[in-house]
């Protein structure tokens, strides 16, 4: 028996992976992560699977579902939106397995930065403007960020920001990071990436929460924060330069 935690991708059912789509129509127990996992992927769960929504589960709750699954021989495919390695809650699940000697592995999903910047046609790094992307939050009703983490710090570095969880926060994003990137810095807020109802608010630092407000997002969306957003003005990559030579593409002979 073994517990497969799947990343479901940012919302469009086709974005899963194929072996994450393959054990959820394998497993006789499917519990997902509520509104944020589409319809269609559950779906693909056997006619008489065992399907939950754990949104109104706690912890203990879900792990006695997967130990009941556990204790019967069954497997159960634990399906979360995005990627399980940010912000899914899955550590603690992981370390109440460990402790109890269930068998489990991941598959990694689509993470919904990843999509916004596919969706926006963007590449988040280019020379000469942002070699870097940072993943990050701000603390609002969740945990705390830990010391060195708080988004001033991280806003010093001029790094390409995607910020999860935070359209509430929108007004301490703004004053925080247009000392770092300045007033006229692009900004997108994605809601429901690649959902049906996806989209795409674009402005400015200066003006990006006023044009949030008057949408009435307040909730599942992605604040992206950078020059990459709309610069192109930027030297081509070395990569595929004629006169780059590597082990795969050799100096042409004399």
């Amino acid at each position: 028996m073994t517990v497969h935690f799947i990343g479901a991708g940012p919302g469009a059912p086709d974005l899963i992976t194929v072996r994450g789509l393959k054990l959820i129509q394998a497993a006789p127990v499917v519990l997902y992560a509520g509104s944020l996992v589409p319809e269609a992927v559950i779906a693909e769960a056997p006619a008489d699977a065992r399907v939950l929504d754990t949104a109104p589960m706690h912890l203990d709750e879900i792990i006695d579902e997967m130990k009941r699954a556990d204790d019967a021989g069954l497997d159960v495919a634990r399906v979360h939106s995005g990627d399980p390695s940010l912000y899914g809650a899955v550590a603690e699940q992981m370390r109440k397995l460990d402790a109890l000697d269930i068998e489990y592995d991941v598959t990694p999903g689509v993470s919904a930065y990843a999509a916004a910047s596919a969706a926006l046609k963007r590449e988040l790094t280019l020379p000469d403007v942002a070699q870097t992307v940072i993943l990050t939050r701000t603390a609002v009703r969740s945990s705390s960020m830990p010391p060195g983490e708080d988004l001033e710090t991280l806003g010093a570095t001029g790094a390409t920001l995607a910020i999860h969880l935070s359209v509430n926060n929108l007004a301490h994003v703004q004053r925080t990071l247009i000392p770092h990137y300045g007033e006229d810095c692009p900004v997108v807020v994605a809601y429901r990436v690649t959902w049906p109802d996806e989209l795409f608010i674009k402005g400015t630092l200066a003006d990006i929460r006023e044009k949030v407000k008057a949408a009435g997002i307040t909730r599942t969306a992605l604040i992206m924060v950078g020059r990459v957003l709309s610069t192109e003005t930027f030297d081509d990559s070395r990569l595929y330069a004629a006169d780059h030579h590597h082990v795969l593409r050799p100096r042409a002979k004399a």
